[in-house]
């Protein structure tokens, strides 16, 4: 009931948790404002947002376009439901509750769209005060992450913005937040790292998207679990298990550069597999001759990331 309602006011900066868009939309904006010449970049980082939404500020921003008392009484006790959580340790502990005054429960249903209207506080902050205009600047949002894409003066736009979200109750993560220049530095956005790349056929330098270190430190890691010397489970449910991970990331990590991080992934993939079965099956030796590559990723069924869909094909050459 509430989405279309808050949707009709919602800028095109704003791309996470909203019909029809998603991540990968907004990095093509990300790479596309590079390439137009908007290189100066506030690479920025909310801390805690989710943990730290003021609950008062926020009901405010819900009322003003939706006044049913029964309605916004439900987001209250939504805001203020208790919420169970485990630590690393396996240790419970609870956070929310009545008394809380900040946050929104992540994993609640209406928590994506909350985030999203007290987002458009500052979205709406940076249209006013006409920061595209003045500064050239093309603002990207997805839920908590922001890029901010300048063609020049991204000093003084980082200062602005830092002076809004604390007006807002909100605060910037100092460590993590910086301005950069993309003709010579990268950063990371959504798992991708966008800046400038060098072409290893030819050795030109282009504007680029790739999957970043972390995103494919996070799949080798997420293949080396499933292959865990400990699995019993009979092969061929291994095998869908891993080719549901494989396909999942190929699909996101589908826009851009994605050649190198997908060949990478493959044989790591491959000698993961190699090395898991030459266990189970007891075999001497590396078990190169026994798994060779072209049986795993043919008869034994598993996918390698590069057979899978390129979804987008994007990078400029300059």
């Amino acid at each position: 009931m509430l989405e279309p309602i808050f949707e009709a006011d919602f800028d095109e900066a704003a791309y996470g948790y909203r019909p029809k868009r998603g991540a990968l939309d907004a990095v093509r904006k990300v790479h596309n404002a590079i390439d137009e010449g908007h290189t100066e970049v506030v690479d920025a980082d909310l801390s805690k947002y989710f943990d730290t939404i003021p609950h008062s500020e926020l009901m405010r921003c819900v009322a003003r376009r939706g006044s049913d008392g029964k309605m916004l009484h439900l987001i209250k006790m939504w805001l203020k439901a208790p919420v169970e959580e485990t630590d690393e340790r396996g240790n419970r502990r609870m956070s929310g509750g009545k008394k809380s005054t900040r946050g929104t429960p992540q994993g609640g249903g209406a928590s994506p769209l909350l985030a999203n209207i007290y987002r458009h506080r500052f979205i709406k902050a940076f249209r006013k005060y006409a920061l595209d205009l003045r500064y050239g600047a093309v603002l990207v949002t997805y839920a908590d992450d922001f890029v901010i894409l300048c063609r020049h003066g991204a000093a003084e736009v980082l200062e602005t913005t830092r002076r809004w979200m604390t007006s807002i109750g909100l605060a910037l993560n100092e460590k993590k937040t910086r301005v950069c220049n993309a003709r010579c530095e990268s950063f990371d956005f959504l798992g991708y790292t966008c800046g400038p790349m060098y072409s290893p056929r030819t050795g030109g330098r282009y504007n680029g998207a790739q999957p970043s270190k972390r995103a494919v430190a996070s799949i080798k890691d997420s293949i080396r679990q499933r292959l865990r010397p400990g699995n019993q489970a009979p092969w061929e449910e291994v095998a869908r298990d891993l080719n549901r991970t494989v396909r999942g990331w190929s699909a996101y990590f589908s826009y851009g550069s994605v050649a190198k991080a997908r060949h990478d992934v493959a044989l790591h993939l491959y000698h993961t597999v190699r090395c898991f079965l030459r266990r189970r099956h007891k075999v001497a030796g590396p078990g190169y001759r026994q798994f060779p590559m072209q049986d795993v990723f043919g008869p034994l069924g598993v996918l390698s990331p590069e057979s899978c869909t390129r979804f987008v094909s994007a990078h400029t050459l300059t």
